[in-house]
């Protein structure tokens, strides 16, 4: 076996297919990306719309092995650059990246062997690729193209604008026949209009592609005991890898705590932390040395990990995009992954607050549109997925059959009698209290708060004793979605009545509402079976621990050198010779010169130990 030769004037039979074959080690394209890297070998201006795990890397990485010259690809963060060029070396590819963590005789060394033509692919940061001396360096190289990874950064309507990225359009100018192609999972029509407006692109062949994730189930529970929740949930997922969003790092730190006190291996990140202590977290999460990391928004950009199985939301997001992009970092390998939620409409209203401080502008219009949307996600009643697709402006007739709504509908009932006691125990303790104490209250606790303020003598004064604490609790968020009451976020979340609550105070109007659901943890179902293949678990057990050995010899992640999806091909497969190994989705002949005698010999001793 010989390996493929990546130099600066490729073969000229050297085609995608034969790239994407040999390589990368995978027998067809995606859904798109076909397209896409043939409208930039032809030369053509690209913007492409691809979801997280869609395979948007290959659409550049793979014109750039078929072009002649030097790819340069603008990334926001160096960890996720580091990956991109791991993953390609691990596949034989001459890629490098250059950032500030750089000595002077690295960069040096890097600049010497791009003159010579030796490097394919280069990742740089949107600050250095702008600076004077680097655009000189690079007029004086043959380009094949400039790839600009997380565009929606460009846009002033994204989530995540970043002001470095918007002056990316200078660039065209300096090289106006040099194919651009800018690519992010998540923008809606004013961001994507904003980016081609930015990078000044010509005449651009777009892609959109679906939004869609159908391997991620997703799934909202009432935020009760949230603490307990997630860690009733971690039990069932023991030895699976999951990323757990908090709203601030005081609840990365506490939940950090809780989990670990209660024998489960997690840590935390923020951007509070040191640099230093955030790498080695993320690296120990990339190597499957930490399984679980709490984090608020910090992490996760430079996450290019394959086999996270969860996401879970500690608290409810600021806009979708963001809910989409973090719940995208589960189940990049096609593998079956759950987005769970913890939500509760008090969340909405604190964000909504912080929200009206700001000042007065567009942004602020544009930040109060977006959480609105994503309050309406979160309280949806139809298929969850159908509301995401839709935000996105993806219309789907049929439900998904894949996340809660679907496979747990809500129940209606007539509620009429249980929200006039409801409400007319808000007005009788005066709208001066939150729905903790109101409950207590209705279903006739005794402490000695109730009993201090005279509430134990009250006529609603344990109306509501045949029903738990729970599913009052679920009576009250249903009661603030359909806008019978608010709460007053300067009076410690106190719930005062509306103007719509009147009429069903007097008896004038029926009230149907969901029926409580009271085991949230529940509504989360671990699912075993991670592919509908009958493939060998025991085989695949050895492979991965197989995997994790090789790895850490090499210091890189263990997806780096297979992903589980390609381990379950081979516990499929079982494949006993090197042509049968190159059938298996995700081994390109690299990666079969450098791994496949290990593996072949594990799966050949399985084998034979089976008889």
């Amino acid at each position: 076996m010989t390996a493929t030769v990546l130099v600066e004037q490729p073969e000229p039979n050297l085609s995608p297919q034969h790239v994407l074959r040999e390589v990368f080690g995978y027998q067809t394209f995606r859904v798109g990306q076909q397209e896409v890297i043939e409208a930039a070998i032809a030369g053509q201006d690209s913007l492409v719309i691809m979801p997280t795990g869609g395979g948007k890397s290959l659409c550049y990485q793979i014109p750039a092995l078929v072009l002649p010259g030097l790819t340069v690809v603008i990334s926001p963060l160096i960890s996720l650059m580091k990956d991109q060029v791991d993953q390609l070396k691990a596949n034989g590819v001459a890629a490098e990246c250059v950032n500030s963590s750089l000595s002077r005789e690295t960069l040096i060394a890097i600049y010497n062997r791009i003159n010579r033509g030796q490097i394919k692919l280069l990742y740089v940061s949107p600050e250095r690729v702008l600076m004077a001396d680097f655009i000189e360096r690079l007029q004086q190289l043959p380009l094949a193209m400039i790839a600009v990874d997380e565009a929606h950064c460009i846009s002033q309507w994204g989530h995540d604008f970043r002001r470095e990225y918007a002056s990316l359009g200078q660039l065209k100018q300096v090289f106006p026949h040099v194919p651009f192609m800018a690519l992010t999972a998540t923008a809606d029509d004013a961001t994507r209009i904003d980016i081609l407006h930015r990078l000044q692109l010509a005449n651009p062949h777009t892609y959109l592609g679906s939004f869609d994730r159908p391997n991620i189930r997703y799934t909202l529970v009432e935020k009760h005991k949230p603490v307990s929740q997630v860690i009733r949930y971690l039990e069932t997922q023991r030895g699976q890898c999951g990323i757990i969003y908090c709203g601030s790092r005081k609840k990365v730190e506490m939940l950090t705590e809780k989990l670990c006190n209660n024998g489960i291996r997690a840590a935390s990140y923020h951007a509070g932390m040191e640099v230093d202590e955030r790498a080695y977290v993320q690296e120990a999460f990339q190597r499957d040395d930490v399984q679980i990391v709490v984090a608020t928004v910090a992490f996760g950009m430079g996450i290019n990990k394959s086999n996270v199985r969860f996401v879970v939301h500690f608290d409810i997001p600021r806009n979708i995009e963001s809910y989409y992009q973090e719940t995208g970092r589960a189940g990049r390998d096609g593998l079956p992954a759950e987005a769970i939620m913890l939500y509760d409409p008090a969340d909405i209203v604190w964000l909504r607050r912080m929200l009206d401080e700001k000042e007065e502008g567009p942004q602020k219009q544009v930040e109060s549109h977006k959480l609105t949307a994503m309050s309406h996600f979160a309280e949806a009643q139809t298929c969850r997925r159908q509301v995401l697709l839709n935000y996105f402006g993806e219309y789907r007739d049929t439900p998904c059959g894949n996340c809660d709504v679907c496979l747990d509908p809500p129940k209606r009932f007539d509620a009429t009698e249980q929200v006039r006691k409801a409400l007319s125990c808000v007005y009788r303790v005066q709208q001066s209290f939150g729905i903790g104490y109101v409950v207590e209250v209705l279903r006739g606790m005794q402490n000695i708060r109730i009993r201090e303020n005279g509430h134990d003598k009250l006529s609603t004064y344990g109306l509501g004793r045949d029903h738990s604490h729970d599913y009052w609790v679920s009576i009250f968020r249903q009661l603030i979605h359909k806008g019978l009451l608010q709460q007053n976020i300067t009076r410690n979340s106190t719930l005062q009545l509306t103007e719509e609550a009147r009429p069903i105070l007097r008896g004038d109007k029926a009230v149907e509402l969901a029926v409580p659901r009271l085991d949230t943890a529940a509504r989360a179902v671990k699912s075993d079976k991670l592919s509908n293949k009958n493939y060998d678990k025991k085989l695949f057990a050895k492979l991965r621990k197989l995997r994790k050995s090789l790895a850490d010899e090499e210091g890189l992640p263990p997806y780096v050198v297979f992903s589980d999806a390609t381990l379950i091909d081979m516990a499929d497969i079982l494949p006993t010779s090197y042509g049968e190994m190159l059938a298996v989705n995700g081994v390109g002949q690299r990666k079969l010169e450098k791994y496949a005698d290990p593996f072949l010999d594990v799966i050949q001793e399985h084998l034979t130990g089976h008889g």
